[in-house]
């Protein structure tokens, strides 16, 4: 991979996830794996070949994306311990990175299937309160809630599963209804 040009790249900062996701299904539908060298964006179509450099300790590895998140705010990346090993994220905990993009089974720019992912919502209340508002507001959109681990989440799917209508609808969300986080599905 190295030998050749990265499709694009973005850098941010990177961390890293286990517990309790480990052994559960991961959003590509694989069983997340501690040892396993894989990684989670929020964008990136799942299978993506990525390779992922440390920028403080110039550490780098080749990964895939097989899941989603993270869902922080000013995050880019959440890597398997085995990732965060393996690029000297796992002691620090949170590093700035860089990802370069050598292999992407669906295209990036277009097309797609796009939502929004808002939360997290630590009452169930709340967040059904939050998606009885949304499907007023969003009545082509299908908007669903799901629990997470400690949260529970709410995601607003526009008609077709649109990119550019979630990027709308991403927009104009209040900061008071939680973070908003343009969310590719595939």
């Amino acid at each position: 991979m190295a030998a050749n040009s990265p499709i694009t790249s973005e850098t941010g900062y990177a961390t890293w996830y286990t517990a309790p996701y480990k052994g559960r299904k991961a959003a590509n539908g694989e069983v997340f794996r501690d040892y396993a060298l894989t990684a989670a964006h929020r964008t990136l179509p799942m299978g993506t070949l990525i390779v992922v450099t440390n920028l403080t300790t110039g550490q780098s590895a080749p990964m895939r994306i097989t899941d989603r998140g993270p869902f922080v705010d000013g995050r880019i990346l959440d890597l398997s311990i085995a990732s965060a090993k393996a690029t000297g994220v796992y002691r620090a905990g949170l590093v700035r990175v860089r990802i370069d993009v050598y292999l992407a089974p669906k295209p990036i720019d277009f097309g797609g299937r796009w939502c929004v992912q808002i939360g997290a919502f630590h009452s169930e209340h709340e967040a059904l309160k939050l998606k009885d508002d949304l499907v007023k507001r969003y009545p082509g959109a299908n908007v669903i809630e799901f629990p997470g681990e400690d949260s529970y989440w709410v995601r607003i799917r526009p008609e077709g599963d649109d990119r550019t209508q979630a990027e709308l609808i991403a927009r104009r969300l209040r900061p008071s209804e939680g973070d908003a986080f343009l969310t590719r599905l595939d």
